[in-house]
């Protein structure tokens, strides 16, 4: 089974790294996470998300996000 691949920007206001990280590593622990900006400033401005396997995961805040994400987690 491959790694999933995880994606995470680090200038989204609706996230942050420092609590965001974790709860994806406990979600995955042998995911593959990159942190840095995905130029999806658009939607980053109006809400939380996350790149997870190909797919955007969006949520009012970080944890609606990694909630949502779990259904793509392999």
């Amino acid at each position: 089974m491959s790694k999933n691949n995880i994606q995470i920007c680090d200038k989204c206001k609706h996230t942050r790294v420092k609590t965001l990280l974790p709860k994806l590593e406990k979600l995955s622990p042998d995911a593959d996470i990159k942190v840095g900006c995905k130029s999806y400033c658009g939607p980053c401005s109006r809400s939380a998300f996350i790149f997870v396997n190909g797919r955007y995961v969006t949520g009012a805040t970080e944890d609606e996000a990694v909630e949502k994400a779990k259904k793509f987690i392999k």
